[in-house]
């Protein structure tokens, strides 16, 4: 007998849920919790960037939507892409339909209201060991529950509320289509399977290489393979040319930031092309935190290189609404030290004196979200080793910052013994280099303080 099936109906990469301003790594949320949970349940697991296919995903996925034994639906960060599926299912299946979320969504429209939703808690870039274990628990029984029970109870609103409503069956044209179009489909849950059956590669295989180019710091292969699950994913153009839907904003903000990165083939050049990429979302009225991090990052370098000060200018403004949109210790501290650097070069005493006090200001805040994240990110324990590194990472990026803060507001000792803790943990050496140089950069910034124009009384 065919093993069961299960889809789940979750976006990929990081997304910010603007309602609370986070931002969530969903590739945590369906490698860490909904996979090895329903394939504790006895199913296959896939997502759509799991399935090999020629042409439009569209037909495998309505065809995974219809025929799937389950349907795990994740709408945390309210995607719009989930509830629009989540809604095909609805309408195709009265029941074997589980809808979960991330426990930080405040709200949910009316409609799904009636829904039964299923809640974990995510940390942002990774998801606590004990989270992990109790979930997965809850949603291995949950699968086990609905598919032994006969009858099944209807959990599709649609079916629920319209009684005599009967579910469609498969017509025989949508069939010769979908067979036509899945002829050369494989859902492959691994990458042995999938080059064994198609020789395609799948969008999920393709970003694991672009993961490994990364961590190797091999920057223009991991551009170079980003570029080519962009075009893949690329939306259809209407008559006038022009995307007909935008750009998913996870491969354009990750494309831009391999871009800079890459330096390919100069750094002037590459930091124009991730401005170039980043414009597609529009960084200006944006109220994405993660877009907004990387707009100051790219204008913060072109400032450096170029001494344009129109750049410093977008860095400040990026950096200013991404700290007072989410309170994060990243904006909030390059913030603090662009405020610095534009009031060593203005020459207006006053324009200098109130950018070094909102430096200071700006700094004291940062403490505040530091704190903050090492009240709610508590050193992880029985955790696997890739999970530990992840929080090791977040955990140096917290102190350094800690550290750079007490500087910048005068108490070079405590921020001295703030950087032998963030020292002693960096897993990785450019991560120490990249603070080393922020802080040598910062050091005279502060020696020059135009406070000594101020008066005491």
């Amino acid at each position: 007998m065919a093993q069961k099936t299960c889809f789940v109906v979750i976006g990929f990469g990081k997304k910010t849920d603007f309602e609370s301003g986070r931002t969530l790594d969903l590739d945590k949320s369906y490698h860490n919790l909904i996979k090895p949970a329903v394939e504790a349940a006895g199913l296959t697991c896939v997502r759509a960037d799991e399935i090999v296919h020629s042409g439009l995903i569209d037909v495998p996925m309505y065809e995974q939507l219809f025929s799937a034994d389950v349907v795990v639906a994740d709408l945390s960060t309210s995607n719009k892409n989930a509830f629009y599926e989540l809604g095909i299912r609805h309408a195709l299946k009265p029941y074997t339909t589980i809808v979960i979320s991330e426990d930080g969504a405040k709200s949910f429209p009316f409609d799904v209201n009636h829904v039964a939703i299923r809640k974990y808690h995510h940390l942002g870039e990774d998801i606590g060991y004990s989270e992990v274990q109790r979930f997965q628990k809850l949603l291995t029984e949950s699968i086990k529950d609905i598919l032994n029970k006969d009858p099944r109870d209807k959990d599709s609103p649609v079916y629920t509320f319209l009684n005599n409503l009967n579910p469609p069956g498969l017509g025989e044209a949508i069939k010769t289509m979908i067979k036509q179009a899945t002829d050369s489909i494989t859902i492959a849950s691994n990458e042995s399977e999938a080059s064994l059956v198609t020789g395609g590669t799948t969008h999920s295989l393709l970003m694991q290489q672009v993961d490994k180019a990364e961590q190797e710091g091999d920057f223009l292969t991991a551009k170079t393979l980003l570029g080519s699950i962009r075009t893949m994913m690329e939306p259809p153009k209407d008559q006038l040319g022009q995307l007909s839907q935008p750009e998913d904003p996870y491969i354009i903000q990750r494309l831009a930031l391999l871009t800079y990165k890459s330096e390919h083939p100069t750094q002037e050049k590459s930091l124009q092309k991730a401005l170039s990429l980043l414009q597609i979302l529009n960084p200006q009225t944006s109220n994405d935190t993660e877009t907004l991090g990387l707009w100051g990052a790219v204008n913060k370098r072109l400032y450096g290189l170029t001494k344009d000060v129109s750049f410093l200018t977008q860095a400040i403004r990026a950096y200013r609404r991404g700290f007072n949109l989410r309170n994060d210790y990243y904006n909030g501290i390059n913030l603090a030290y662009l405020f610095n650097v534009r009031a060593a070069i203005t020459t207006s005493r006053v324009e200098a004196i109130a950018d070094f006090v909102q430096a200071q200001r700006y700094r004291r805040e940062v403490l505040e979200a530091c704190e903050q994240w090492l009240q709610d990110n508590p050193t992880p324990t029985n955790q696997n080793p890739k999970a530990s590194i992840g929080h090791k990472k977040n955990l140096y990026w917290v102190l350094a910052t800690k550290a750079e803060a007490y500087i910048g507001i005068g108490d070079t000792e405590t921020g001295e013994q703030l950087l032998k803790q963030a020292y002693a943990i960096a897993p990785l050496n450019w991560m120490r280099t990249s603070t080393e140089d922020q802080i040598k950069k910062l050091q005279p910034l502060l020696s020059n303080s135009p406070l000594r124009y101020v008066q005491a009384d």
